[in-house]
């Protein structure tokens, strides 16, 4: 009989990334003619970029007073919320690292001085500070499931206001159709800014209907406390009908458009990471199916729900469900 002990190193195999995740990036840069050893291909051919520090250790967050705030009742689930230890330590943030474990690697992401620039189809232009930002709008708190495109799902408690609020002070004008947000670019702190071949800054938009619909929620704490850097800080997207690569992180830029942008995913490989990327169980991804989804941390599957759920919030955007091209 083989006894096997596993090493303090390896992992179980329900912790690790899907391999079809690792796979469809392999594939991406080989097809771009790039030869790669597996240290880069990982995130973690630099060690420097991942020795990070524990967020207790940082300056304090100048808006740690506002929090925790009221939770608004409307948005509930049915499905206990992810610790927080599980919800920071299994997340993507392309920017640090194509791996899952990028919370060290980001803690050196610096968030203040922070200022955002709202631009394009508006009255006037203008630029504001994120605590001046803060000071303007109402911050509650929302409980949303968000779900992976990976199939992977967590439920976390956001704080922060709805994304109607924002566009209502931008003030857009009337040819205005679609809100563009691009995130930060700080490549000697962000390492994997520095490859050439993904199209940086991370950029995601949405159409103004999507933008000003009531589940639209920009984030800026989480668990009762300010934004933590691996979440995103200091300001995130939160649309919970749709994947989550929807919901970009660390936003500068909001610009507000008449044609539609190109995102980010969508620049890399529009077939698999389409412009809306609404879920749906009856739509696969072109390399694995979405009919059900795996919470963590314990890897129970569920049936995936149409719009993660919230259909009733939202199926009214989309005029034809069965166009498939509203859900990739």
């Amino acid at each position: 009989m083989l006894i096997k002990i596993p090493r303090g190193w390896e992992l179980p195999e329900r912790l690790a990334s899907p391999p079809e995740a690792v796979f469809n990036r392999r594939r991406f840069l080989e097809a771009s003619g790039l030869v790669l050893g597996s240290a880069l291909l990982t995130g973690c051919g630099d060690s420097s970029s991942s020795a990070g520090v524990a967020e207790s250790d940082l300056p304090a967050d100048p808006s740690a007073g506002l929090y925790p705030v009221e939770r608004n009742k409307r948005f509930i689930v049915n499905r206990p919320i992810t610790k927080e230890s599980v919800a920071g330590s299994y997340n993507n943030f392309f920017e640090f690292g194509s791996h899952k474990q990028i919370q060290a690697a980001a803690s050196h992401l610096p968030i203040r001085p922070w200022e955002l620039r709202v631009e394009g189809a508006v009255e006037k232009p203008f630029t504001i500070a994120i605590d001046e930002l803060l000071a303007k709008m109402p911050l509650e708190e929302r409980v949303y499931r968000l779900r992976c495109v990976e199939t992977w799902a967590i439920t976390v408690p956001w704080s922060g206001f709805p994304l109607a609020e924002l566009v209502k002070l931008a003030r857009p004008l009337s040819n205005a159709k679609y809100l563009r947000m691009e995130t930060f670019m700080n490549p000697e702190v962000a390492r994997s800014q520095k490859q050439s071949w993904y199209p940086w800054p991370y950029v995601e938009a949405l159409t103004m209907a999507e933008a000003t619909n009531e589940l639209a929620f920009m984030v800026t704490g989480a668990y009762g406390k300010p934004l933590a850097r691996h979440f995103g800080a200091p300001l995130r997207l939160a649309v919970p009908w749709k994947y989550g690569f929807k919901s970009i992180k660390s936003i500068t830029r909001f610009v507000f458009e008449e044609k539609r942008p190109t995102t980010f995913w969508e620049a890399v490989d529009a077939r698999e990471y389409g412009f809306w990327a609404n879920i749906n169980p009856k739509v696969p991804h072109r390399r694995w199916s979405q009919a059900s989804e795996r919470l963590l941390p314990t890897g129970e599957r569920r049936d995936t729900q149409l719009f993660n759920g919230y259909a009733a919030f939202v199926a009214d955007l989309y005029p034809d469900l069965t166009d498939e091209t509203y859900f990739r």
